[in-house]
């Protein structure tokens, strides 16, 4: 018996540590999925699920008509006219219940969403921030920031619809709250690193409003590249939680070249998650996908493959961009993969992988 109890002494402590070990996952990004309709929402739902995958990434930017082929509901801008800077009766909240409606449906499926409150897209394209400061006065100037901070906080405690709680409550259907999809990214390198300091202001506004124990976490929302999406005082912010990559290049897309960053992020006590990444439709560079002749569908689900198997090698979770809830029309920029286009089933699989593959970061107790 003692010969047993001795055994049993040293198997304990492996049994422990298995059960500890945490997983990947998988997810998509849709940034007008406000606008979906019913129909298109069942479709991206379920096969979101088929896939295994765990988190939808959804926008705040007002649509007003089809997009990559998805008939929408349109939907203004939260702050459609002007800056609002706090005065509740100014925003338009119209987009905010469209994701209460699918914050639930995706509930139903065992999917969260990112709620991505703001891009740099929009800032460019000249919503009420960009006409007013600009793609750099808005990252410079007090006013703008008080103003979006004040948008950050509307958004955190907006009641939703049904459930009767705050954004900012619902940690069984919101994974994480990012202030802006790529924030300063047309700007360059040299210029985010210069203001490093905007990601952390957003983050800790943020935090100030979920407090320490929310249950959802605060994330950087990604840049360009490996690289510019990794910045050193982020990781040493104490507001952040996870640091968001988006990668488009193929050398971004080894796990030779993602390792170092896992590392980095471990050191500093954050998550690290890929966020973005795709396969490009075309024949060009990946990272450089506006047009060009069409890849073989067995070229393609090769570079698929090839860039999953490299983010999973690292042990991270990531989200594809896009899939769609219809036929790809391959329009404009094209990573995006429809829910039964001829890539779909391995892209499906390699999602499915993901969530049986080891993790570095544990995002158990954010995931349903």
């Amino acid at each position: 018996m003692r010969a047993l109890a001795g055994v049993f002494g040293l198997l304990l402590p492996l049994q422990v540590h298995l059960a500890a070990a945490a997983n990947a996952f998988a997810g998509s990004s849709l940034y007008y999925a406000a606008g979906l309709r019913s129909d298109s929402r069942t479709t991206l739902l379920s096969g979101m699920q088929s896939a295994g995958m765990k988190v939808l990434r959804v926008w705040l930017d007002g649509q007003s008509y089809t997009q990559k082929g998805t008939d929408i509901d349109p939907f203004p801008d939260l702050e459609p006219t002007t800056i609002c800077n706090g005065d509740a009766s100014c925003y338009n909240d119209t987009v905010l219940e469209r994701l209460d409606d699918l914050m639930v449906d995706a509930h139903s499926y065992g999917i969260k969403l990112i709620i991505t409150m703001h891009s740099f897209n929009a800032l460019a394209a000249g919503d009420v921030y960009g006409k007013e400061y600009g793609t750099g006065y808005f990252y410079e100037q007090a006013y703008p920031q008080q103003a979006f901070d004040a948008r950050l906080i509307h958004i955190l405690n907006h009641v939703h619809t049904t459930l009767g709680k705050p954004w900012k409550e619902l940690n069984q259907y919101i994974f994480g709250f990012e202030a802006e999809n790529e924030a300063m990214i047309g700007k360059g390198q040299d210029y985010i690193q210069q203001h490093q300091q905007w990601q952390c202001d957003r983050a800790n506004t943020i935090r100030g409003q979920l407090g320490d124990n929310s249950g959802i976490l605060v994330m950087t929302g990604g840049e360009s590249w490996l690289s510019e999406s990794v910045q050193p005082d982020w990781l040493s912010c104490d507001a952040l939680d996870v640091i968001s990559i988006h990668a488009y290049g193929a050398g971004d897309l080894e796990t030779s070249a993602i390792q170092p960053y896992v590392k980095q992020a471990q050191a500093a006590g954050k998550k690290l998650i890929m966020e973005e990444w795709g396969a490009c439709y075309y024949d060009t560079e990946n990272n450089d996908c506006p047009s060009g002749t069409p890849l073989s569908v067995s070229a393609r689900n090769a570079n698929l493959k090839s860039f999953a198997n490299a983010i999973t090698g690292a042990e991270l979770a990531w989200l594809y961009w896009e899939v769609l809830p219809n036929t790809d029309p391959h329009d404009g920029s094209d990573y995006e993969i429809g829910i039964g286009d001829p890539s779909w089933s391995t892209l499906q699989g390699l999602a499915q992988e993901a969530l049986q593959a080891p993790g570095a970061f544990d995002f158990s107790a954010y995931l349903l």
